[in-house]
């Protein structure tokens, strides 16, 4: 068969000989058509191969190219991201602390324009005194008065000789009668025109003390919608804070306030009005005391609660909470120099401090209201088991410890032992602060 289709291909692709020689001897190598055909077909075949290969290889290579770059670009646009944050979480604290001011100033000057209120409704009142005193003893002279001028027509009809039913009344006792009787009415009515001019100055005074009352009033009446408006505004963001976070906002409240329940204060509940009824003034006072105090419970739960980060030097993202090559990944890394300080992200109490499989070295921290936050794979730990720790302070420096490809911190943030997202915290906190 093979030699009946090399003769049938001799025609078409002659048989070649390739001769090999040598000081001694000389020879050839028979290549007849089917071995011909069978090279050139394995050349196309290595040729066509290659060219494949090269073109996939520089294919790859350009979408790594790219690939890189957008990863780049996505991280230049993502720390740009994490700068404004940080900018406008500044320009919060700084809003959040100049409010605060003008509230301690607005209170201070409610303060000073209540005790000014008291003092003149209680000048209003003994005013009000004065004038009712006044007033008896006015109807008092006209009584008298009028039995003065009684009197003395009646001795005025005993000396002209009209009053028949008076006998053994001398004339010179008469006019001494009426004398005394001119003298009393003279001072009577001295007096009483004396107590017309001080009712009229009071009537006068209490009309001015009613003018600056309704000006006291109205200045009262903006400085609380101004203060109302503050507290709105800063009650409102940590609460949105705490309810994106997924924690109850009222648990949260009971929680801290039981821990928190001593009496007395500049936020105790106030009454101007002594008829013990509260008046709308004190009414509006409570309210914006109410939502002061609540923001102090919300600072308190604030501080127990993990939302800060952990770290504070420069990083980026390198793996965020979620499934991640096949399995669960609890946590959030953070890549950034080895020896990076790590910075407990609430209060709390510290439950382990030491290496665990998997996380390296590890500390992990429990905070209020059932939660607990993992800091591995650090290099050396900065605290102990039952150590209580504060927001901000160092815990430990960033490693490679324990089941790492590379220098970085796991973060983990778990409630009741149920593993959360960390960022739903720093996401939360970033929108307020």
């Amino acid at each position: 068969m093979i030699k009946y289709l090399n003769h049938k291909l001799e025609r078409r692709i002659p048989e070649k000989r390739v001769f090999l020689r040598s000081d001694n001897d000389t020879r050839y190598v028979r290549l007849t058509p089917l071995t011909q055909l069978a090279i050139g077909f394995g050349t196309s075949v290595t040729l066509l191969w290659m060219t494949v290969a090269t073109s996939i290889v520089l294919m790859d290579a350009i979408g790594s190219g790219n690939l890189r770059d957008q990863a780049n670009r996505d991280l230049v646009l993502f720390e740009s991201r994490l700068s404004q944050l940080a900018d406008e979480r500044d320009t919060r604290a700084t809003e959040a602390a100049a409010a605060q001011a003008r509230f301690n100033t607005a209170l201070a000057q409610i303060s000073v324009m209540q005790s000014q209120l008291l003092s003149s409704e209680e000048r209003v009142r003994e005013l009000e005194t004065g004038i009712d005193v006044t007033q008896a003893n006015l109807r008092d002279a006209l009584k008298v008065r009028d039995h003065a001028i009684e009197a003395q027509d009646s001795l005025s009809a005993q000396i002209n000789g009209t009053d028949t039913g008076t006998t053994g009344v001398t004339a010179q006792d008469m006019e001494a009668t009426v004398d005394v009787l001119a003298s009393a009415l003279a001072s009577t009515a001295a007096e009483r025109d004396a107590m017309v001019v001080d009712a009229h100055q009071a009537v006068t005074q209490a009309k001015t003390l009613q003018v600056e009352l309704k000006m006291i009033e109205e200045k009262n009446e903006r400085i609380f919608s101004q203060l109302e408006d503050a507290m709105t505004l800063s009650v409102a963001p940590l609460d949105k804070m705490f309810r994106n976070a997924g924690l109850s906002t009222d648990s949260l409240i009971k929680s801290v306030r039981s821990a928190y329940s001593g009496q007395g204060g500049p936020l105790m509940p106030i009454t101007f009005s002594t008829s013990g009824h509260l008046d709308h003034d004190s009414q509006r006072a409570n309210g914006i005391l109410d939502k002061m105090d609540r923001l102090n419970l919300y600072r308190i739960a604030a501080q127990k609660a993990p939302f800060a980060l952990p770290i504070k030097d420069s990083f980026r993202y390198t793996s965020g909470f979620g499934p991640r090559w096949g399995r669960m990944h609890n946590g959030t890394d953070f890549a950034a120099p080895y020896g990076t300080p790590i910075y407990s992200t609430a209060d709390g109490v510290v439950t382990y401090a030491g290496w665990q499989s998997g996380y390296g070295r590890i500390v992990k921290i429990q905070h209020e209201f059932g939660i607990e936050t993992r800091y591995a794979h650090q290099s050396k730990l900065l605290v102990k088991v039952g150590q209580r720790v504060s927001r901000g302070q160092q815990i430990g420096a960033m490693g490679n410890s324990g089941r790492s490809t590379g220098t970085h911190l796991h973060y983990e943030v778990r409630v009741g032992g149920t593993a959360v997202n960390p960022m739903t915290y720093i996401k939360a906190a970033n929108d307020v602060f």
